[in-house]
């Protein structure tokens, strides 16, 4: 990279590479993503798909003024086309208005915000919602968030100040959410590939691996095959300080992976797994995305 004349007034630092660029904003569009969709799962899953989607534009794209605010745009539709898949999944229909329309800042209401839950923003409407999450938790101006989602500078200002005041009013709530379960056959396979898996019985964890398993080592690698697994279980042969144990991350069966190193055994990050006939038939490790922590709904299995 040249470093141009130094006191030349007219030099320009070149763009960064959109790959190294979204590197560097992985962890910021995940903690906006997963606001959006109320979990740090689907979250990830937003974030994968607009990094595809910004791959794809940027070739026609043309020059970007900003590049991290085109970046949070296309994550921002991407999220409410996620909202509007899962709506339709769901068949739940609702009086919302998903177009967006978007104070002085108080410092206590702004660490109440940034410490909500994921299903507490969940609980308020998408143009709230949004507009909370980028100026609240990740700092962009009323400006910066007409450009993001679109709409008036009066109508960010408005669906921020309801959004605050919603969540103040949220936080003082009780939180009902119900303990997740697994009825007994998941539970035992779950329970099972744990326990295997903490004995480093990697022949017998194998075994319940289908021929063409996926393992997605989340922000590094993808492979296909069970055949292609060995350096995976390779790794952590060498490295038992790693300790599993089944629990649930948003509401969904996960490994909750715990640092035996560490004197607290505080949980480091989460592994999903997913199942049909009984095998494994995906497996998402979270080792090098731990900032999907961050906002995460944890509970160990009974």
């Amino acid at each position: 990279m040249s470093e141009g004349t130094i006191g030349d007034a007219q030099s320009e630092v070149p763009p960064k590479p959109l790959q190294q660029l979204l590197g560097e904003l992985r962890p910021r569009l995940h903690r906006y993503c997963a606001r959006m969709t109320g979990s740090v799962i689907d979250g990830e899953d937003v974030v994968q798909e607009t990094m595809l989607k910004a791959m794809e534009a940027a070739p026609t794209a043309g020059p970007i003024a900003n590049p991290e605010g085109w970046l949070f745009r296309i994550a921002h539709h991407a999220a409410l086309d996620f909202l509007r898949r899962r709506m339709r999944e769901e068949t739940h229909h609702s009086n919302e208005d998903l177009e967006m329309i978007a104070a002085a800042r108080n410092p206590v209401e702004d660490r109440l915000i940034v410490a909500a839950s994921l299903s507490t923003f969940m609980r308020l409407p998408v143009s709230q919602r949004s507009s909370v999450i980028l100026s609240d938790v990740l700092g962009h101006s009323l400006r910066e968030i007409c450009d993001i989602v679109g709409g008036s500078v009066p109508a960010a200002k408005a669906a921020l100040q309801r959004g605050r005041l919603r969540l103040r009013a949220l936080a003082e709530e009780a939180n009902d959410t119900p303990v997740p379960a697994l009825a007994e056959p998941e539970r035992t396979r779950l329970k099972t590939y744990v326990e295997r898996f903490n004995a480093h019985d990697f022949d017998a964890v194998r075994a319940m691996l289908a021929e063409d398993v996926r393992l997605d080592i989340v922000n590094r690698v993808r492979l296909d095959g069970k055949k292609r697994m060995a350096p995976y279980f390779g790794n952590y042969a060498t490295r038992p300080h790693w300790r599993f144990v089944p629990g649930f991350v948003d509401q969904h069966p996960a490994i909750l992976v715990h640092d035996g190193d560490d004197p607290d055994e505080r949980l480091k990050y989460f592994i999903l797994l997913d199942w049909a006939d009984g095998q494994v038939v995906g497996i998402r490790d979270f080792v090098f995305a731990r900032y999907a922590m961050e906002g995460a709904e944890l509970a160990a299995m009974d």
